[in-house]
């Protein structure tokens, strides 16, 4: 699963070929959470609050990256990095 961003201790991931909506996997510590590109909205896990925030922030300000690179990661195509938030 490659890291396709990472910023304030949280990295951010996705799989080849996931069948579902496009989504990414959010890590921080031991927390991890399923985050929809559309809406934001946590379909799986948990973070931290402040981290989820960061997190929500940061995907809508990526959002279309995020959904070139879903379509990219369903080709099995390498997966483009994307800026973190600052």
């Amino acid at each position: 699963m490659p890291t396709i961003s990472r910023f304030y201790g949280i990295s951010i991931r996705m799989f080849f070929n996931e069948k579902h909506a496009p989504h990414f996997h959010a890590v921080h510590g031991e927390h991890k959470a399923l985050i929809e590109v559309a809406t934001g909205a946590v379909s799986a896990g948990r973070l931290p609050e402040r981290e989820l925030r960061f997190v929500r922030k940061w995907a809508k300000l990526h959002q279309r990256e995020l959904l070139l690179n879903w379509e990219r990661a369903r080709r099995t195509e390498s997966l483009l990095k994307i800026d973190p938030l600052k």
